[in-house]
């Protein structure tokens, strides 16, 4: 799956990108249907005492699946985030066997 990484406000961190993409990847090996991955990271100042975003859009057949977290460290933003999407597309897959 092709995942597009941006960061806003941010320096790039090949670090960042190599723990989501693992994690993406797991989620594709169960959801062969996933085709692409939009990955934000954000550092909110000032307003909450947790701050570190991440924000993942998944492209899929028909819909668009959107997860985002706040937390602590961008490590623990990004696995709540994957988990809510994880969450999400057992959903999903229920739904479409049911069609």
């Amino acid at each position: 799956m092709e995942a597009i990484f941006q960061f806003v406000q941010l320096s790039k961190s090949e670090r960042l990108e190599e723990l989501t993409q693992k994690k993406l990847d797991k989620l594709e090996n169960k959801y062969d249907w996933i085709v692409s991955a939009d990955v934000f990271f954000k550092k909110q100042d000032g307003e909450a005492p947790k701050g570190f975003i991440c924000n993942i859009k998944l492209g899929t057949p028909g819909v668009q699946i959107f997860a985002e977290s706040d937390e602590d460290s961008f490590e623990a933003a990004i696995a709540e985030t994957v988990r809510d999407l994880d969450r999400q597309l057992s959903k999903r897959k229920a739904q479409l066997k049911t069609h």
